[in-house]
């Protein structure tokens, strides 16, 4: 049909037609929602692959034996089911913008689709981060400078003249180095990266990924706001609207579903040591003092509520626990906050129990507080000293808390869980799902633990 100098001219006309086309740059900060038509199966379809990327990459930070084998990880799903070639690729043009109409578009349904709640924008957050900041560190100097032209980072290079002769000793002579404040790049302040004076920080220019990361946060933090807000608009929309919750639901980060009525308040002492470290700590706390604070309780009562104790086993469970308190100060002082998580006081609102990342991020404990995140809030001889209560043998203790010290906590709580499956004699070759919630942890511990029945 074409010749070979048709195709060939083709090819070579490619990179012209697609810098003159609504997608010219192959990286994009997704400033502007897409103003194109796609069918209900693109919209699906689309938002699936992209969900199963960032899902990727998120199995990728906890499992990947080092930097080297993340990048592999995620280079092999971004081929398979996100690619985005270069305008050097000598690829038709009709394909290079196919790829970044996918990519663009997918993008902006996932923002609608995860700008539900909290927990889930947070998730969404995160790994779209980590997402960009692989494709930059992947791409050549050209596209790099177009994502920060487009970017607007304003950055100040340190002349080479003017360089304090004390930094030499930090980074390469002829390293470009540039001045930002200290909280543009709190992973590098985090990772000691980078040298501070007085609040600011100077940042080699390999390291620049942080200050885009840092940038695209807070630019596609607010859009999720946004989002949020006009959400309910959507409400009658009976085409998009189960699809957005089907993908929300999807993710890691989704709402844990609690079970219905499936523990009594007798059951639960002798549940305890299938809990995570930081829902046994709790416990424990609870039966040694016949109290605990607020944030205590608000995390242990809807970690409870999720593994099946109902609102009136949970009333029953909590009036023994504050065994040494008078019915009259019970029922003033807690009943109405244990009705409230159930729905049945206030806005009624049914609460979920807290996520890994909500327990890890938020409301940190303070002094008498027992809430929280062993792995992140724990003084690491305590930590071990837990681990090693729950039966953890040493060698393994030692990694967990190396990891959690590293400020790797989920990956540590999952290690913590694959060492107590381990003692169950647990299948080797079948590890447990990456740690996201307390509840999770629970799931997994107990379904192995329970004996699977015989087959007829």
């Amino acid at each position: 049909m074409f010749s070979q100098h048709a195709v060939k001219r083709e090819h070579d006309a490619a990179p012209e037609v697609v810098r003159h086309s609504r997608y010219p740059a192959r990286l994009s900060m997704y400033d502007a929602a897409p103003a194109l038509e796609v069918s209900i199966e693109e919209f699906e379809t689309f938002a699936l692959d992209r969900l199963q990327v960032l899902r990727t990459i998120e199995d990728a930070q906890l499992r990947a034996k080092n930097d080297d084998d993340a990048r592999r990880r995620i280079g092999e799903a971004l081929d398979k089911l996100l690619p985005l070639h270069t305008n050097r690729s000598r690829l038709p043009a009709r394909q290079l913008m196919g790829e970044r109409r996918k990519d663009h578009v997918s993008h902006f349904i996932l923002r609608l689709a995860f700008s539900r709640s909290e927990d889930l924008r947070a998730w969404f957050l995160r790994y779209e981060c980590a997402l960009l900041k692989h494709r930059f560190r992947a791409a050549d100097a050209a596209e790099r400078h177009e994502l920060l032209r487009e970017a607007r980072l304003q950055l100040t290079q340190v002349p080479a003249d003017a360089r304090d002769p004390a930094l030499a000793g930090f980074y390469e002579p002829n390293e470009p180095l540039f001045e930002v404040d200290f909280e543009r790049v709190l992973d590098l302040v985090a990772r000691t990266q980078v040298v501070l004076r007085e609040g600011r920080a100077f940042v080699p220019q390999a390291d620049v990924a942080a200050l885009l990361a840092h940038e695209f946060r807070e630019r596609l933090g607010r859009a999720l706001r946004v989002c949020a807000k006009a959400l309910p608009q959507m409400g009658e929309d009976e085409r998009l609207v189960p699809v957005l919750q089907n993908l929300s639901n999807q993710s890691a980060r989704a709402e844990y579903r609690p079970a219905q009525g499936a523990v009594s308040a007798d059951a639960v002492d002798a549940l305890a040591a299938g809990f995570p470290l930081c829902m046994q700590r709790l416990h424990a706390q609870l039966l040694r003092d016949h109290h605990l604070r607020h944030g205590g309780r608000m995390q242990l009562g809807l970690f409870l509520k999720g593994i099946g104790l109902s609102l009136q086993e949970a009333l029953v469970y909590w009036r023994r626990a504050f065994g040494a308190m008078t019915d009259d100060q019970f029922q003033k002082g807690y009943a109405y906050n244990i009705r409230h998580n159930y729905g049945m006081e206030g806005r009624r609102a049914d609460y979920a129990p807290y996520a890994c990342h909500r327990i890890i991020m938020s409301n940190p404990p303070g002094p008498g507080d027992h809430h929280g995140c062993p792995f992140r809030h724990a003084a690491p001889d305590r930590l071990r000293a837990a681990l090693l209560h729950d039966k953890v043998a040493d060698a393994d203790a030692r990694e967990i808390a190396e990891l959690a010290a590293a400020g790797h906590y989920q990956v540590a709580c999952t290690r913590h869980l694959e060492a107590k499956l381990q003692r169950l004699h647990a299948p080797a070759d079948t590890p447990p799902a990456p740690v996201t919630s307390p509840n999770q942890f629970y799931d997994l511990y107990t379904a192995a633990a329970t004996p699977s029945e015989p087959s007829a």
